[in-house]
C-alpha cells in the first residue's frame, strides 16, 4: 500500500511537471465552412513524407547542420534530431510558412519536448488540442507522433494566417487562443529571431556534408 501510493505520487510529479513545461497551444474550435473543413483534412491527412529534396542540396544541409548544432543541447541523439528537424522543414515548407518561424513556435509551446501535455490537454511538440483530430482526422492519429504532431500545428497555423490575410501576429494569437494580446506572438517571433533566424552564406553551404547526422 505504501509502495503504490509512493509510486502514485511520483506519477502525479511526472505529470504535473510535463503540464508546467508546456507553454499552451490553446486553440479555440471554430465552426468552419464544408470546403475548409475538407481542405484541412486532406492537409493532415497521415500520409507518409514523400519528397525530401533539399536534403540532397548543398543549401538544404548547411541548414540542417547549422540548425542541429542549435538543437543538440535541448535534443542531443543526433539521428532523433535529424529527423525532427528534416519533418519540421518539410511540414512547414508544405503548409507555407518558415521553418526557423515554426522552430521558434515549438521553442515557445513546448520546449521541444515530445510528450509535452498543457494545463487545457494540448500536446506534443507544437501543443495541438485534441479536438482537430475529431474534427478533421482520423482516430488512429497519434498527435504524440512526430509527423503527425507537426504537419497538424503547422496546418493550423496556416488556417489562421489565412483567416487573418497574412497577420502572422493575429494568427499567433489564434494558435496560443489568445488573439488580441500581445505576449504570446511577441515571444514567439523573439524566439525565431534571437535562436533561428539563419542566412546561409556561400562558404558554409560549400562546407557542408552529406553526414549531418554525426554533427
Amino acid at each position: 500500500m505504501t509502495f503504490n501510493l509512493f509510486r502514485s505520487g511520483w506519477l502525479l510529479l511526472a505529470l504535473c511537471a510535463a503540464v508546467g513545461n508546456a507553454q499552451a497551444g490553446n486553440q479555440l474550435y471554430e465552426p468552419m465552412s464544408a470546403s475548409v473543413r475538407a481542405s484541412l483534412s486532406k492537409a493532415v491527412s497521415d500520409t507518409p513524407v514523400t519528397n525530401v529534396s533539399f536534403l540532397n542540396n548543398a543549401e538544404g544541409q548547411a541548414w540542417l547542420v547549422e540548425m542541429s548544432k542549435r538543437l543538440a543541447k535541448r535534443m542531443p541523439d543526433p539521428e532523433q534530431r535529424i529527423d525532427f528537424l528534416s519533418t519540421v522543414r518539410y511540414e512547414a515548407i508544405r503548409a507555407g510558412l518558415d521553418p526557423e518561424m515554426v522552430l521558434g513556435l515549438i521553442e515557445v509551446e513546448s520546449g521541444f519536448k515530445k510528450y509535452a501535455v498543457s494545463s487545457v490537454a494540448a500536446r506534443g511538440y507544437m501543443q495541438v488540442m485534441p479536438f482537430w483530430v475529431k474534427v478533421v482526422g482520423t482516430p488512429d492519429q497519434d498527435l504524440f507522433h512526430l509527423r503527425t504532431n507537426l504537419r497538424y500545428g503547422c496546418n493550423i497555423l496556416r488556417l489562421y494566417l489565412d483567416m487573418e490575410k497574412g497577420d502572422l501576429y493575429r494568427a499567433l494569437g489564434r494558435y496560443n487562443g489568445s488573439l488580441g494580446k500581445p505576449e504570446y506572438p511577441t515571444m514567439v517571433v523573439s524566439a525565431w529571431k534571437r535562436h533561428w533566424s539563419y542566412t546561409p552564406n556561400t562558404q558554409t553551404v560549400q562546407a557542408s556534408v552529406v553526414k549531418v547526422a554525426g554533427n
